[in-house]
C-alpha cells in the first residue's frame, strides 16, 4: 500500500475569498468564465452580470447586450488574427533521411503544424481527400504550443536550434494552469481552419478526442466546418484492461469526431452488404473455370490455401490470404453464372467480390449497388454513436497498437499510440486510389503505416502527407535511449521500417511485378526561414544593429548557404506547385534550368540570363517562367526586352497558353 503524505502546511491563513468562490461556484457554475488578468495571464473570473441575471436581478447593461448564439474565449480574436498573418518560411528538402526522393509523392514535414499549414495553403488547397488527427487531448501535461501568437516562426526556430534567441520554447500546461480550455481553443482553431481549406470539396475530417474537450471540439468544429456538414461522434474501443481505480466508471473508449466539407449523400464504406452481394454459383449451369484478380476478390479469413475440392467449388492453385486478399490471381472451377468474358466485363465496370467462408461460394458486388453498408452502431438500438471496436471491425486498442510499436522498434516508445487497423478502418470509409490523406499531429507516424498497408493491400497509390513537431524525446525515456532525439525522428524510422518490412514481404514474389508501382518512400521536409532575404520578416523586437545587419543582405538577396535544390523547393511551394510532380534538368542555350510538371514551370537559377534564352523558354510555351532578378545584373534594357517579348507572345494566345513570367 502506498504511503499516504500529509498535506503540505500553508505558511498563510485561510483565503477565505477563495473558500467563497468555491462555494459560489458549486451553486453557480455557469458564471465562472476565463480572462486574462493586467499580466495577460489567464486566471478564472465571474461574470457579475451573468450572476445578476441569475439571481433574477438584472442589470441595464446586462439586458442592453445584444444576445447571439456563438463560441467565446479570451484569445480568440487573436487566434483570428494569426490566420491571417503571412508566412514567409520555407520547407527544406532533406534527401539523406528521405526515401526514393525522386519519385515519392509522400512528405514528412518537420516542423510547427500551423506555419506549415499556411505554407501548403497554395500548393495544396483543395487536394486532401482525407484528415485525420489526434491531437493533444489537453490533459494538463501534455499539450504543446507557441508561446507567442505574432511569434509563431521564430519561436519554432529558437525551439528547434535553427537560431539563437532568449530561449523562446513551445510548452505544456503548467501544474497551476490545470487545463484551460481557452489555451487549447486558441491551439486547435488556427489549425482546423487552415487545414479545412486543404480538404477538397469532398473531403472529409477525423478527429480522435476524450472526454476533456469532446464537447468543446465539436462546438469548435460546427464553427469552422458549420454544424450542418457534422457526420458523427464515433466511438473507439481504446482499452481492453480499462484501470480500476475510479469510483465512478472505468474509461475504455475515445471518440472520433468527423466532419465533411460539405455535406453530401455519399455513403462511408463500412462493413460489406451481406445483403448486397449476390451468389455467382448457379446450380445446373455447365461448370466451368474463372480466373480472379487477386485484388477483386475479399476474403472473410486469412490463411493459406492448397488447390483442392471446397464444397461445391474447386480451387485450381494454392493460394495465401492475408489482410484479406490473396497474394497471387486464382482459378475457381464450379457452376457459375458467367462466362470469362463476362468476368471481365464486370471487373472492368467495377464489380468486386467476396468469399465469406472456406465453402469459396464466392458472391459478386456490383459498383453502382454499394457493395458496403455505412459504419453501424454496436448497439444500435440505444444509442447514436457508432461504436469501432476490436471484434465487430477488426480494430485494435492501444495496447495492440503498443505491441505494434514494440514489434517495429523492439522497445516501448509511447504510452497510448493508435492502432494501424483503426486508421486503416477510417481511410477506408472514403477514399479511393490517389487519394491524398493529412496527419499534422503525426506522431509515431501511424497514418503513414496505415497508407502503405493498404496500398499493398489494394494495390492502390494513396498519399500520405505527415507534419510533426521535432519534439525532444525526454532523456530518461526508452526511445532517448534508443538514440531517437526528437518523435519525428521516431516517426520517420517507423515509416522506413515499414517500407523496408514490405518490400522485404515481397522480395522475389510476383507482386513485385504488378502493373501498378507501389509508392513506397516518402520526402523528407523541414520547415525553416526563407532562403530569399527579402522575405525573410525583420524581428520588431529586434535593435537597430541587427536591422541594418538585415537590410545590409539585401545585397546578396539569396542566403548564400541556400542550395539550389532549396531555392527551388521553396519557389515551388510558392508558386503553387505540390512539391511532388516530376522534376527534370534541362540545358537550354547553354543555361540550365528546372523543368517542373512535365514543363509546366520553368526555373533559372542561373547567375544570368540572355535574350536567347527568353526566345528558347517563349518556344517551349510554360504555364511560368521564373528567373533570379539579380540574373539581369543591373541591366533594365535587358529586362524590359524580356517582358515586352512577353507581353508580346501572350498576346497573340489564347488565355490558357499565355506564360506567366517573374522573377525572383
Amino acid at each position: 500500500m502506498a504511503e499516504i503524505q500529509p498535506e503540505n502546511m500553508k505558511g498563510t491563513t485561510l483565503d477565505i475569498a477563495a473558500q467563497n468562490r468555491a462555494r459560489l461556484k458549486q451553486l453557480f457554475p455557469t458564471v465562472f468564465t476565463e480572462t486574462r488578468n493586467e499580466k495577460e495571464e489567464l486566471t478564472e473570473s465571474i461574470d457579475f452580470e451573468k450572476l445578476k441575471a441569475e439571481l433574477g436581478t438584472f442589470s441595464d447593461t446586462f439586458e442592453s447586450r445584444r444576445e447571439r448564439y456563438g463560441m467565446e474565449w479570451p484569445g480568440k480574436k487573436e487566434a483570428l488574427h494569426l490566420i491571417q498573418t503571412l508566412s514567409s518560411a520555407t520547407l527544406k528538402p532533406c534527401r539523406q533521411e528521405s526515401v526514393n526522393f525522386d519519385t515519392t509523392e509522400n512528405l514528412f514535414i518537420e516542423g510547427d503544424n500551423l506555419e506549415v499549414l499556411k505554407l501548403l495553403q497554395t500548393s495544396y488547397y483543395g487536394k486532401v481527400k482525407m484528415i485525420y488527427i489526434d491531437p493533444p487531448y489537453n490533459t494538463g501535461k501534455e499539450f504543446i504550443y507557441p508561446d507567442n501568437f505574432s511569434e509563431s516562426l521564430e519561436t519554432y526556430l529558437e525551439y528547434a536550434g535553427l537560431i539563437d534567441g532568449d530561449g523562446k520554447k513551445f510548452s505544456t500546461n503548467t501544474a497551476n494552469e490545470g487545463r484551460f480550455h481557452t489555451k487549447w481553443l486558441n491551439m486547435m482553431y488556427p489549425r482546423l481552419y487552415l487545414a479545412r481549406n486543404l480538404l477538397r470539396d469532398d473531403g472529409v475530417i477525423f478527429i480522435s478526442i476524450d472526454d476533456n474537450e469532446v464537447s468543446n471540439l465539436r462546438k469548435l468544429c460546427d464553427e469552422v466546418f458549420g454544424e450542418e456538414n457534422f457526420v458523427e461522434y464515433f466511438s473507439w474501443v481504446k482499452t481492453s484492461t480499462p484501470p480500476g481505480l475510479s469510483n465512478k466508471s472505468r474509461k475504455t473508449i475515445e471518440y472520433i469526431i468527423c466532419f465533411e466539407k460539405f455535406a453530401s449523400n455519399k455513403k462511408f464504406k463500412g462493413e460489406l452488404l451481406d445483403g448486397g452481394d449476390q451468389p455467382l454459383l448457379n446450380s445446373g449451369n455447365s461448370k466451368r473455370e474463372l480466373r480472379f484478380p487477386k485484388e477483386k476478390v475479399k476474403f472473410n479469413n486469412d490463411a493459406y490455401y492448397k488447390a483442392g475440392i471446397y464444397d461445391r467449388v474447386e480451387l485450381k492453385n494454392d493460394i495465401e490470404v492475408e489482410n484479406g486478399y490473396a497474394k497471387v490471381d486464382f482459378v475457381l472451377s464450379g457452376e457459375f453464372k458467367w462466362i470469362q468474358t463476362t468476368l471481365d466485363d464486370e471487373i472492368e465496370k467495377g464489380t468486386n467480390f467476396i468469399i465469406k467462408s472456406d465453402k469459396f461460394a464466392i458472391r459478386f458486388i456490383r459498383n453502382d449497388e454499394g457493395g458496403y453498408k455505412a459504419p453501424t452502431n454496436l448497439i444500435k438500438e440505444k444509442y447514436t454513436s457508432s461504436l469501432i471496436n476490436k471484434k465487430e471491425n477488426n480494430v485494435g486498442t492501444n495496447e495492440v497498437a503498443s505491441s505494434e510499436l514494440a514489434g517495429i522498434f523492439g522497445a516501448h516508445f509511447f504510452d497510448f499510440p493508435k492502432p494501424v487497423n483503426l486508421i486503416k478502418h477510417l481511410i477506408n470509409f472514403c477514399t479511393s486510389d490517389n487519394d491524398i490523406v493529412l496527419d499534422f499531429f503525426a506522431g509515431s507516424a501511424t497514418t503513414a503505416h496505415a497508407v502503405l498497408d493498404l496500398n499493398k493491400q489494394d494495390n492502390g497509390n494513396s498519399k500520405f502527407i505527415l507534419v510533426q513537431l521535432p519534439e525532444p524525446c525526454a532523456p530518461e525515456s526508452e526511445a532517448f535511449k534508443a538514440g531517437y532525439k526528437t518523435i519525428a525522428d521516431i516517426g520517420k524510422e517507423r515509416i522506413r521500417r515499414v517500407i523496408n518490412k514490405l518490400n522485404t514481404e515481397e522480395e522475389g514474389k510476383l507482386d513485385l511485378d504488378n502493373a501498378v508501382k507501389l509508392d513506397r518512400g516518402f520526402k523528407v521536409l523541414k520547415l525553416d526561414k526563407s532562403n530569399f532575404r527579402q522575405w525573410q520578416k525583420l524581428e520588431p523586437s529586434a535593435s537597430t544593429e541587427r536591422i541594418l545587419d538585415q537590410l545590409s543582405l539585401h545585397i546578396d538577396h539569396i542566403d548564400a548557404k541556400a542550395t539550389p535544390e532549396e531555392l527551388l523547393y521553396e519557389i515551388l511551394l510558392k508558386a503553387g506547385f505540390t512539391l511532388t510532380g516530376n522534376i527534370e534538368t534541362k540545358t537550354i542555350t547553354g543555361k540550365e534550368l528546372f523543368s517542373v510538371s512535365d514543363g509546366a514551370l520553368l526555373l533559372c537559377l542561373e547567375e544570368s540570363v540572355t535574350k536567347e534564352l527568353i526566345d528558347a523558354v517563349i518556344e517551349l510555351n510554360p504555364q511560368q517562367f521564373l528567373c533570379l532578378d539579380s540574373a539581369f545584373h543591373g541591366n533594365d534594357q535587358l529586362k524590359a526586352n524580356a517582358v515586352q517579348t512577353f507581353n508580346a507572345h501572350n498576346m497573340q494566345k489564347e488565355k490558357h497558353n499565355q506564360i506567366l513570367f517573374k522573377t525572383v
